[in-house]
């Protein structure tokens, strides 16, 4: 098995979880992460908000967890790069990436198309409108400013929405380009667009293995006709899940968790969300069908609001059952 095709499982932060309960701690962020590297999960991520889903930001939380871990890659699942001016989003980027030794992947979102994210955007003076395109053009913007230094390279961007000079002045990530960016995004044809030309990972939480495997096979047909190389694009996804023995009392929790986040069912989140629950062994199970369909990285977010207390589990249990 190549590097590219093995499989990586990592786990979400629970930043969102701490605030819902009012309990934010940022040392147990950190020794959740610890925890985590130490129990054999691949990478630790972590969401992000403003107003509409609120949290602690996940790039100085993450900054945290890279000074107390030395191997467990670290990812945003997934940042919302137009809540921060480009240049500062760059310049942070670049930060976190030298604190984690070139460990960071961004997993990046457009904005979930709710009201409460328009909101969000309205709040720091974000445009709403054309969010997909403006996201594709920060991406070109860090992309120029991380090579930047690089003889002949230009430093100044000017896009669509976008223009900066000077990006020579900033400093240079720890790995030559930057950090992998993947787009946070469905199966629309325009996202599975965006992800072959531009991207170097997909991160999608498809609520069936048949979904996700007809749009990778598409990506990479489209990848193909982009004239990228066959290993470009990392297949991740974003699953949830609920480990106990008794199905019932699985799904009990989980329906508990997703009204405490969503204010919402489970029924209508997972007619677009991925959610799984039962035994470890029914769990992995319904990973493994996503694997089989093509995934390659998977981010599991515990659906408890206090996963802390179910990680060493889901780590003992469900884990080594997917990867076998």
């Amino acid at each position: 098995m190549s590097a590219s095709d093995r499989l990586r499982i990592g786990v979400l932060l629970p930043t969102r979880e701490q605030a819902i309960t009012g309990a934010l701690d940022a040392p147990a962020l950190v020794d959740f992460a610890a925890e985590a590297e130490e129990l054999g999960f691949d990478s630790v991520w972590a969401g992000d908000s403003l107003v509409a889903r609120p949290r602690l930001d996940p790039l100085i939380v993450l900054s945290a967890a890279a000074a107390a871990t030395r191997r467990i890659e670290l990812g945003t699942a997934a940042l919302t790069a137009a809540l921060r001016h480009p240049l500062i989003g760059a310049n942070m980027i670049t930060s976190l990436d030298h604190a984690a030794d070139g460990r960071l992947t961004l997993g990046l979102g457009s904005g979930f198309p709710i009201p409460e994210t328009e909101r969000e955007f309205a709040a720091v003076g974000a445009q709403y409108t054309g969010r997909a395109g403006r996201l594709d053009e920060i991406v070109e913007l860090w992309r120029h400013a991380w090579n930047s230094g690089r003889p002949g390279a230009p430093a100044e961007y000017r896009g669509r929405y976008l223009h900066a000079e000077d990006l020579d002045r900033l400093p240079a990530p720890a790995r030559p380009g930057g950090p992998p960016l993947w787009l946070a995004g469905s199966d629309t044809p325009a996202v599975l667009r965006r992800v072959a030309r531009r991207y170097d990972g997909w991160l999608p939480f498809l609520p069936s293995p048949t979904a996700y495997r007809d749009a990778w096979q598409r990506i990479s047909e489209l990848r193909e006709e982009a004239g990228r190389p066959a290993d470009a694009i990392t297949p991740g996804f974003y699953a949830t899940i609920s480990v106990n023995p008794d199905k019932a009392a699985a799904m009990e929790e989980l329906e508990h968790y997703v009204r405490g986040y969503y204010r919402n069912s489970l029924e209508a989140m997972a007619r677009i969300q991925a959610y799984g629950w039962g035994s470890a062994q029914e769990c992995a199970h319904w990973l493994a069908g996503y694997v089989e369909a093509g995934a390659r990285h998977i981010i599991i977010r515990i659906g408890s609001l206090t996963p802390q207390k179910l990680l060493e589990e889901v780590a003992q249990t469900v884990l080594p059952a997917v990867r076998g």
